[in-house]
């Protein structure tokens, strides 16, 4: 559940727009044309592919992308604008053959059993390479797009009503997963027969009702899609603070933290084992990611001068959520192994210009790590869960472990 002095490292990055930094798609190497295209999309995942990464991550969000943390902006000169994230990975999936792809999903407005199809027919395309990225969103203009809801706006994000809105988004966002996952249990794994002598497709005592009832959801199932070829596809989960910790430690596979130094990452990943040990999953696994937004260069003098040309072209320096890292390939393998040391098992890269950080990730990181005997040299698994080294699980609703959970796994009569 933690990485050693020496082990491996898994590595993933995370895909959005043209590059983090917000001035990435004025850089020659950009392609702001081609953003609404499948052929850009699959090129930075063929490119992920080749350095043997673990998963790539696509962002995604119920409105426009901005500035500011809580509501919409009137800039122009950002990307503004997005495909859908689930769709750009079931659109990529038949192209690769080992990469995990981990769509984001926005928890706050969107239905379980609707994500919980998604991902498994995601599963299924991909042949068990899917994973989801679930988020929450805050943002007053978001809610007004489906008008079930009113979400009121905060003066300011750190205050007290800050604070409580997002602990109430956070608590239902681990509801929601806890009814995703219960949907992909709803079809035990051989409960499809198949059977054109005997006339018996589906044996239906093994499809079952999940009847979870909670504060946010009220969901009967079972699924209409069978259970996923991973069984359960990883869910994976950004967090900055004890609400999201705890969301990741109740119900993720792999929690992204964003920890400045050794230090600050220890104290995270302990606060959330302590949060996984009180929701009684002590003895799961779970992956704690540092995030990091890079920029790469042949020397630090030339990462520092695009760094400072890309903040000139935005206006202001760039200062986002995750530590910014400005150097050379052998320097960042350096700061990983450092953070590594404070319980990290890996770390998710976000390249402040796709088109130059991520092949500099594939091709003079990976390779970097390699030579430290921290990256693999070739796939190991043909499935996600096998690549984070997680073992199918056994279905929740099965006969030899439905007797020790709690009530929910009725058969549909």
């Amino acid at each position: 559940m933690s990485a050693s002095s020496s082990a491996p490292l898994h590595l993933a990055v995370a895909l959005d727009g043209t590059g983090w930094h917000p001035a990435s798609w004025r850089e020659p190497v950009a392609r702001p044309r081609d953003l609404l295209t499948a052929g850009y999309w699959a090129d930075l995942v063929a490119e992920a592919e080749r350095g043997l990464l673990d998963f790539v991550t696509i962002e995604d969000g119920l409105g426009p992308q901005s500035s500011h943390l809580l509501e919409p902006d009137d800039r122009t000169d950002q990307v503004r604008g997005r495909l859908d994230a689930v769709l750009i990975a079931a659109r990529i999936a038949p192209l690769t053959h080992h990469i995990g792809l981990v769509p984001t999903v926005v928890a706050t407005h969107t239905e379980p059993f609707h994500i919980s199809k998604a991902i498994a027919t995601l599963d299924y395309v991909s042949t068990g390479r899917a994973g989801l990225r679930v988020r929450v969103t805050a943002r007053p203009d978001e809610a007004a797009h489906f008008g079930r809801r009113t979400i009121a706006p905060v003066e300011a994000p750190t205050g007290p009503a800050a604070q409580e809105l997002l602990t109430e988004l956070f608590d239902e966002a681990a509801d929601h997963v806890e009814v995703v996952r219960r949907l992909w249990d709803s079809w035990e794994d051989d409960a499809e027969i198949r059977d054109a002598a005997t006339g018996r497709f589906v044996d239906r005592d093994k499809l079952h009702y999940i009847d979870f009832e909670g504060r946010h959801f009220s969901v009967k199932g079972p699924s209409i899609t069978p259970r996923p070829p991973q069984g359960q596809p990883p869910v994976s989960a950004l967090g900055h603070g004890t609400a999201p910790y705890r969301l990741i430690a109740r119900q993720a596979d792999v929690g992204y933290v964003t920890p400045r130094d050794a230090a600050q990452a220890r104290a995270v990943v302990a606060e959330i084992r302590a949060e996984q040990d009180a929701a009684g999953r002590a003895g799961e696994p779970l992956h704690v990611f540092g995030d990091l937004l890079v920029l790469l260069d042949d020397s630090a003098a030339d990462a520092e001068a695009r760094r400072e040309r890309l903040d000139t072209a935005n206006g202001e320096p760039y200062a986002g959520d995750a530590p910014v890292f400005t150097g050379t390939a052998v320097q960042l393998a350096d700061r990983l192994e450092e953070l590594a040391t404070a319980g990290l098992a890996g770390f998710r890269l976000r390249p402040a210009v796709l088109g130059h950080d991520l092949p500099r990730i594939t091709q003079d990181l990976v390779p970097e790590l390699q030579r430290r005997g921290r990256f693999r040299h070739a796939y190991e698994a043909d499935t996600l869960r096998g690549l984070l080294g997680l073992a199918r699980p056994a279905n929740r609703y099965s006969p030899r472990l439905s007797a020790s959970l709690e009530p929910g796994g009725t058969p549909i009569a």
